[in-house]
């Protein structure tokens, strides 16, 4: 029986192959990197960030099909948005297993409204100002401090 660390181990080996179009020696590097992820702390700390990676794409994309919803009185949309949230907060939970819950939340929340915004920039035609640049700016900037010069994520 394969645990979903080995399934998501052997489908990132088989993205890895199948997406470098370079020489057989870098594929042999990178695939000799992952088996040795594999045996190491760094493996959990890599499989919960790519856990928040996955939460947040699912929220943003529960979020942004929530406008094409239009309160929940079209289905397709009001699906998207159901299930991605059901996988947004799933997938959330597994990261806060390694992950202090303040970063996590952070991150999660802030990446999520700057891809929100860029969407609803690109989708539905949502400009920003010059303060609204300044605001996501400071979400950004936020984030990284918390993660790059806080001691709140040593965990």
């Amino acid at each position: 029986m394969w645990a979903y660390e080995d399934v998501f181990y052997i489908t990132l080996d088989a993205l890895l192959c199948a997406q470098i179009s370079a020489s057989n020696k870098t594929v042999f590097f990178l695939k000799s990197n992952l088996k040795f992820l594999r045996g190491t702390p760094w493996r959990n700390i890599l499989k919960n960030w790519l856990f928040l990676a996955t939460a947040i794409i699912s929220e943003v994309i529960a979020t942004s099909a929530l406008k094409s919803s239009e309160g929940f009185t079209r289905l397709v949309p009001s699906f998207i948005v159901v299930a991605g949230y059901a996988a947004a907060f799933y997938f959330l939970s597994l990261t806060l297993k390694s992950i202090p819950v303040a970063i996590a939340y952070a991150v999660w929340s802030g990446l999520g409204i700057v891809l929100v915004t860029a969407i609803a920039w690109v989708l539905h035609g949502q400009k920003l100002d010059m303060w609204g640049f300044v605001g996501v700016g400071f979400i950004i900037s936020g984030v990284a401090v918390l993660n790059l010069l806080s001691k709140a994520s040593v965990h």
